[in-house]
C-alpha cells in the first residue's frame, strides 16, 4: 500500500531529476535517472526523498555519489535542492560533448540549489577541471552565470582552511 501512495511523489521525483541540468550535458536531461542506495526514505506530504548507505545517482554523463543524498521538491514537483553528504560527497559532470573530461567536485557536502543554479560545496572542498584544482572550505558555482567563488565556509566548517589554493595548468601551445 505504502508504493501506491508514494509512486506519484517517485514520478515527480523522477521528472524533477530529468529538468536538473546544471550537473549535465543537455542530451544527459532526456537520459533515465538511475538512483543506487541501501535504503530509502520518501515524505510525500513534504516532498522530501532521503537516499542513505552508498547512494549513487546517475543520468547520463552526470554522477552524484554521497552516504546520504536528500532531494527536496518545491509545490510544482521540480527540485528545490539536492544535498549529497560523504566523506567525501562527489560529483561529476562532462562539460562539452566533444571533451570526454569531466569536472569533478569533492566535499563533506555538495548541495545543488535548482531556483538559484548554484553548486555549493562546503567543507574540504574541491574541484578539478581539466587538470586545473581548486580547494578550500566552500566553493560556490553558479551554472547559469559560470561564474565560481572560493573561499572560507563559516563556523560549520569541521575542517577550516585559511586560504584557497589554486593549481592551473599551462596551455598546450599549437604545434
Amino acid at each position: 500500500m505504502r508504493l501506491v501512495k508514494t509512486l506519484p511523489f517517485l514520478l515527480s521525483l523522477s521528472a524533477a531529476l530529468g529538468s536538473v541540468n546544471a550537473w549535465a550535458l543537455p542530451t544527459d536531461r532526456d537520459q533515465p535517472v538511475r538512483i543506487q542506495a541501501d535504503g530509502a526514505q520518501m515524505d510525500d506530504k513534504n516532498k522530501v526523498a532521503t537516499y542513505t548507505g552508498d547512494v549513487i545517482i546517475t543520468q547520463g554523463s552526470m554522477m552524484i555519489k554521497g552516504n546520504v543524498v536528500t532531494i527536496t521538491l518545491n509545490q510544482a514537483g521540480d527540485i528545490d535542492t539536492a544535498t549529497s553528504v560523504g566523506s567525501p560527497a562527489y560529483f561529476e559532470q562532462q562539460q562539452d560533448a566533444a571533451k570526454p573530461d569531466k569536472m569533478q567536485g569533492y566535499a563533506k557536502q555538495i548541495q545543488y540549489q535548482a531556483s538559484r543554479d548554484l553548486i555549493v560545496l562546503t567543507d574540504q572542498a574541491k574541484v578539478v577541471n581539466a587538470g586545473n584544482t581548486t580547494e578550500g572550505e566552500k566553493i560556490v558555482y553558479n551554472s547559469k552565470t559560470q561564474v565560481a567563488t572560493a573561499g572560507r565556509g563559516g563556523k560549520d566548517i569541521k575542517t577550516p582552511r585559511q586560504r584557497i589554493d589554486m593549481v592551473i595548468q599551462p596551455k598546450k601551445k599549437a604545434e
